[in-house]
Formats: structure tokens, C-alpha cells, sequence
């Protein structure tokens, strides 16, 4: 099996990382090699977050170059904008048609820039958009909307034969799994 590359992109407080962090011990449980690296930024702050999830018979770094990245999973417009020339030629995104309005435009120095939605769609070949915030909060908690994305991706990559219930269970605080495997079971659905 050839090496993938999953590029996952958002903002701080949105649940990248948790979400990397279920994909990456979901595929070492299905014995591949995963090498994971992730970048906080100013995410505290609301700043970016990216993490880049590589996996295959065997994985030498878990560094994404520009043009490499077979999936990019964005939670957030501007992000996939930011990180879309790393996509490559054929590659797929997962957009989380959402908006965070960073301090610049809060405090007016900045407008959200119009139209990227448009622009990504029409600039790659395979794309599924939607709003994982709506539906997190259908499912009772805007929280999950990253396991709703992690759940489309899973299923974009031929990934749902892996037993991601468990992997939830054994990730997140039990109090929080069920609405989390409901959430998964809506993103698979998606695709």
C-alpha cells in the first residue's frame, strides 16, 4: 500500500488535534505505520492548528509537502484557503462549510474575505462540503462537530472497517463517548 497523506486544518478550540489523535490510534489499531505531527500556532488564541497524519505499510515522516497531501480536512473556510496548495493535483477536501472570524475582523481592521467557498470548490476536482456545526448541534453538542468531519473522513478513505466506537471509548471522557460515536455514525453518512 502507497503512503496517505491527511492534512487536517482548523482553528483553536475546534478539536483537530483530538481528532487526529482518534485517526492516528485508529489506523496504528489496523496496523499500519502512522507518523503524526501537529502545530498549534496561537491556538489559544483562536490561531491555527494543523496536524498532518501519515499512514501506510511504512511511514519515514510525518511532514506533508506542498502538492502531497492526498485529503485535506479543513473545520474552517479560511483555513482550507491557507492550506490548499497542499493538497495535490487529484486530492480531495472535507470543508466544514464554517466561519471563525478572527481578532483582526472582530475588532473590524478586517473583513472575512467573500467567496472562498466558491473558489475552493471550483479550483478542486472532489469535494464535499457541509456544516458540521449545524449538525453537532442537531445531535445536542456544537463540541463533536470534528468527530462529525472525522466520520466523512473516515469514510472518504475506505477507513469504516476499523472499529472506531472502541477507539472512542478508549479517547475521549466517558461521559462524552455516545454523542461522539453519534456524531461519527453522521459524518460516515455523509459520504
Amino acid at each position: 500500500m502507497d503512503t496517505k497523506s491527511i492534512l487536517l486544518v482548523g482553528v483553536g478550540g475546534q478539536g483537530t488535534i483530538l481528532a487526529s489523535k482518534i485517526l492516528t490510534k485508529g489506523l496504528m489499531n489496523a496496523d499500519y505505520d502512522v507518523k503524526m505531527s501537529e502545530i498549534h500556532g496561537m491556538s489559544q488564541r483562536g490561531g491555527s492548528v494543523s496536524t498532518q497524519v501519515r499512514y501506510g505499510k511504512k511511514v519515514y515522516s510525518p511532514i506533508i509537502g506542498l502538492g502531497e497531501a492526498d485529503i485535506l480536512v479543513s473545520f474552517e473556510e479560511m483555513e482550507c484557503y491557507r492550506w490548499l496548495e497542499y493538497l495535490k493535483k487529484n486530492g480531495r477536501i472535507i470543508l466544514n462549510d464554517y466561519r471563525i472570524e478572527s481578532a483582526p475582523i472582530l475588532i473590524g481592521k478586517a473583513k472575512y474575505p467573500e467567496g472562498l467557498k466558491e473558489e475552493i470548490v471550483e479550483r478542486v476536482n472532489t469535494s464535499l462540503v457541509f456544516d458540521a456545526a449545524k449538525i453537532a448541534k442537531e445531535l445536542g453538542n456544537i463540541r463533536t462537530m470534528n468527530i462529525v468531519l472525522l466520520g466523512a473522513l473516515i469514510k472518504s478513505m475506505d477507513l469504516d472497517f476499523i472499529d472506531w466506537e472502541d477507539v472512542i471509548r478508549t479517547t475521549v471522557k466517558e461521559k462524552f463517548v455516545d454523542i461522539n460515536i453519534r456524531a461519527l455514525k453522521k459524518g460516515i453518512e455523509l459520504v
